[in-house]
């Protein structure tokens, strides 16, 4: 962009004043103990390579990164990362620079605002755009053909395919993840900004924010996937992250110090104090946010964010007790979700304790796979496709007893876990932990198969885990 065209956007931009601190910042951590941490969980995860960054009130502590890409190249602080469903905050924050200029109403119905939003559900008239941000919609996955939206070309042409889709449930009365809240929103932003939508993100969320590495759809190396512990690289599967508004965001380490900076209510902002409050506050309905959900890392009341592609995976968190932000990204995806081992470890060590040991379970989960009967392997993988996948009791009773070590300690900690689901959560997780499919599941317990769906979705979020394997060992776990 030549420097009157930035000029220009930099002049249709409004920058809001710091929101002001929270709660007394926590005493700020160096750089050397988390670049030795991140150094040793590279080596304890086995990862091709993976980026982290914390930060501390309007300061970077330490942004860096580790291993290599599949092209061989060094990982560092500005290698391009994919970054999935974090990018549901971005679009969030792109939606209320919207609210806050006066052109979206956020609790207004996005039909209105949205002439071409229409669903065969007459109750699609009525969802506002905050239930499309916080997921209380009504949309799932189950109410509308997914793979049709996810085959088009365009956020326009995505909206288009929801026309004959229903809701799961009345607007404003249930939770459920579906990824088409977020790309309705990423077309609301392109017909109420006047622009498509990377490029209002680029000129209203990245560009104020000085993120100059990051994109909506842009360019990164292939990533890897993990077939029983050796790591192949792949190209990233066009369904996953082919829209920006739920998955499109690619970005950096630096750049996600920033963003975390400004979500913290330190340095830039790019929306009012007081729409950053109402990004973070959950809905009545469910521990969600707008792209953040309420999560408990250890002890720490913290707004965290996952993402999961098929060959990369991300999360982001911010403490908004202490000031501290965390990003740990990763070019690989496999069974067992490092990221969130290494983000508590990271959240461990800001805080002045001693961080677990990372690593060694995704590697321990896919050998025990590995040595699996063939036979009774593709039995007790009853299904993967887009991360979700079904283990069998036998198999998922082989990976426990394998892996060993202290079970008894395992037992409890995975209990703990477990205390932050509903009694219902905790029905719905034991059909998963016994193999059960989501039908299977509604027809047990007498619940429609959507409603499982989003209660597994909401367990695996809640608890920071990738899939229903991850689910369905822990399950076993807390049974000791």
């Amino acid at each position: 962009m030549n420097r009157r065209l930035l000029a220009l956007a930099a002049a249709a931009v409004v920058l809001w004043p710091a929101a002001p601190a929270q709660a007394a910042p926590a005493a700020p951590t160096t750089p050397t103990p988390i670049d030795t941490y991140l150094r040793q969980a590279l080596d304890g995860t086995g990862l091709p390579g993976l980026s982290a960054v914390v930060t501390h009130g309007d300061e970077v502590v330490h942004a860096a990164g580790y291993g290599h890409d599949s092209t061989g190249a060094p990982v560092t602080a500005r290698t391009p990362m994919r970054v999935a469903s974090v990018t549901k905050s971005f679009t969030a924050t792109a939606v209320m620079t919207l609210v806050d200029a006066g052109k979206v109403a956020l609790d207004e119905p996005v039909a209105d605002q949205l002439p071409e939003f229409r669903m065969a559900d007459p109750r699609a008239a009525r969802v506002t755009v905050r239930q499309l941000l916080d997921q209380t919609s009504g949309l799932a996955d189950g109410g509308v053909d997914i793979p049709a939206a996810e085959s088009t070309a365009s956020p326009a042409a995505y909206v288009a395919a929801l026309r004959s889709g229903h809701l799961a449930a009345e607007p404003g009365t249930a939770w459920a993840y579906c990824n088409a809240n977020y790309e309705i929103a990423a077309r609301l932003v392109e017909v109420a900004g006047g622009v498509g939508f990377g490029q209002y993100v680029r000129m209203h969320v990245f560009e104020p924010l000085g993120m100059t590495g990051s994109s909506v759809g842009g360019a990164a190396a292939d990533g890897h996937i993990s077939l029983f512990g050796a790591w192949v690289a792949r190209p990233e599967l066009r369904a996953f992250g082919a829209h920006g508004g739920a998955g499109g965001v690619v970005t950096d380490a630096e750049d996600m110090g920033r963003w975390l900076i400004a979500q913290t209510g330190h340095g830039p902002q790019v929306v009012r104090p007081e729409s950053l409050a109402a990004m973070h506050a959950p809905s009545k309905v469910r521990d969600y946010a707008m792209g953040w959900g309420p999560t408990d890392v250890d002890g720490r009341e913290l707004l965290v964010h996952s993402g999961n592609l098929f060959t990369y995976t991300a999360v982001e968190a911010i403490d908004p007790a202490t000031g501290y932000g965390y990003a740990v990204m990763t070019n690989s995806a496999g069974l067992y979700d490092d990221t969130y081992e290494v983000l508590r470890g990271l959240v461990a060590l800001t805080h002045g304790a001693e961080p677990p040991a990372t690593g060694g379970q995704r590697q321990r989960i896919e050998l025990v796979l590995k040595a699996a009967d063939p036979r009774e392997l593709i039995l007790g993988v009853r299904a993967v496709a887009g991360g979700a996948a079904y283990l069998s009791p036998r198999i998922a009773q082989k990976v426990m007893t394998r892996l060993g070590g202290d079970r008894l300690a395992r037992a409890e900690a995975a209990r703990r876990r477990l205390d932050r689901l509903t009694p219902r959560e905790r029905d719905v997780l034991g059909g998963v932990g016994r193999g059960l499919s989501n039908q299977e599941i509604a027809a047990e317990l007498r619940l429609s198969e959507g409603t499982v769906k989003a209660h597994v979705s909401a367990i695996l979020l809640r608890l920071g885990l990738n899939n229903r394997v991850q689910a369905a060992i822990l399950a076993y776990e807390a049974g000791g």
